[in-house]
């Protein structure tokens, strides 16, 4: 079941993800961007600028934000090359593509809340958490991965703690909660590749 271009493609847009949140947080460095404080859409602000209680000052936003866009069209054109997935696989994957790219398109700035736009980026991230861990899963069942049902299980509950933290304003590990819910599909988007990309033709 070995698919080349499909696997390549999955794994391609992980790393495109990893690479360009790697590059804007290094850049971000007075103060120094906190994996575990900071949210993952402030390396899309160039900011200055404060918004959500946090000060955000990112000067490769343009980075992060295309990195969001690249990563989505990328996963997308991998489920669709994916041998054997289902429909409801393209249709996950197509909401996570809208998701990020309105995650990349609308910077969630303090200008952006007082402007309105913050609503499309709230809108576009909740939609790429839900259909990203939901796609996981489905992949997982698909091609009998059992990580990948595992990925998206945590991912969902890393989505209700990042929640309850948001509701909560404690603003506690933050950054590290939301990342659990979205590692877990970057992270499953590569290891779909990677274990398809190892199986027999």
């Amino acid at each position: 079941m070995a698919q080349p271009r499909a696997t390549a493609t999955l794994i391609a847009s992980g790393a495109i993800y990893f690479i360009a949140e790697f590059i804007a947080a290094a850049a971000w460095t007075d103060p120094p961007y906190s994996y575990t404080y900071h949210y993952i859409s402030n390396l899309g602000v160039h900011g200055p600028s404060t918004g959500f209680g946090q000060y955000m000052y990112s000067p490769l936003a343009w980075v992060m934000n295309a990195g969001f866009i690249l990563f989505g069209i990328t996963a997308f054109a991998g489920v669709v090359q994916l041998k054997g997935r289902r429909p409801a696989a393209i249709v996950l994957a197509a909401l996570l593509a809208i998701g990020v790219t309105l995650v990349g398109l609308f910077p969630g700035s303090g200008e952006a809340i007082e402007n309105g736009t913050a609503a499309y980026h709230g809108l576009g991230a909740f939609a790429a958490f839900i259909a990203g861990n939901a796609l996981v899963i489905l992949l997982g069942r698909t091609y009998r991965i059992r990580a990948l049902v595992v990925l998206g299980v945590v991912g969902f509950v890393s989505l209700a703690a990042f929640m309850a933290d948001l509701a909560s304003e404690a603003n506690l590990l933050i950054g590290l909660v939301e990342r659990g819910a979205v590692y877990s599909t970057v992270i499953g988007l590569i290891t779909v590749g990677v274990a398809l990309r190892r199986r027999p033709r």
